[in-house]
């Protein structure tokens, strides 16, 4: 089985709010075993979302880009996600959002981990930015996940 990483975000400007909009971010890496490194990047534009939600459609996301099932570490700075994932949280909302994570996993041998956000960690820092972007804009930019690639550090 590959062993692939998934750094993802979300973020809903205005949470909370009539005029909130939201954005998910998904970057997920796979190592080589001879060291060559291959990134994507992949986005989605929620509209009206809460942050929470958009913080569990950055995870589905990333999961359903994979082809195959693969090992897979989720790291988030969503402790929502993470627990609720582990089995520490029930789904008490957001069933629908839940569902298609839970659809998005199924298939892969999945560790959940916990990051703090806007604490230097270079690649989730870029998803943070990278989904801001796509909740203001109201689309996702393809050439601006693409930049998001190109700008990440070559190891982790």
């Amino acid at each position: 089985m590959k062993k692939v990483t998934i750094v993802c975000d979300g973020s809903s400007l205005g949470n909370g709010t009539v005029g909130a909009s939201a954005g998910a971010v998904a970057i997920l890496t796979y190592v080589e075993k001879d060291g060559r490194r291959h990134n994507r990047a992949v986005g989605e534009y929620l509209g009206h979302a809460t942050n929470n939600q958009a913080e569990i459609i950055a995870a589905a996301i990333g999961l359903e880009m994979l082809r195959y099932p693969c090992e897979v570490e989720v790291i988030t700075d969503s402790r929502y996600v993470v627990e609720t994932q582990s089995g520490r949280y029930r789904e008490k909302k957001n069933h629908e959002y839940w569902q298609r994570l839970r659809e998005a996993a199924g298939r892969h041998k999945v560790k959940w981990t916990w990051t703090r956000g806007h604490d230097g960690h270079p690649v989730q820092e870029r998803c943070d930015q990278a989904a801001k972007k796509i909740a203001s804009s109201g689309q996702v930019d393809d050439q601006m996940l693409e930049a998001v690639v190109k700008t990440l550090p070559q190891s982790s």
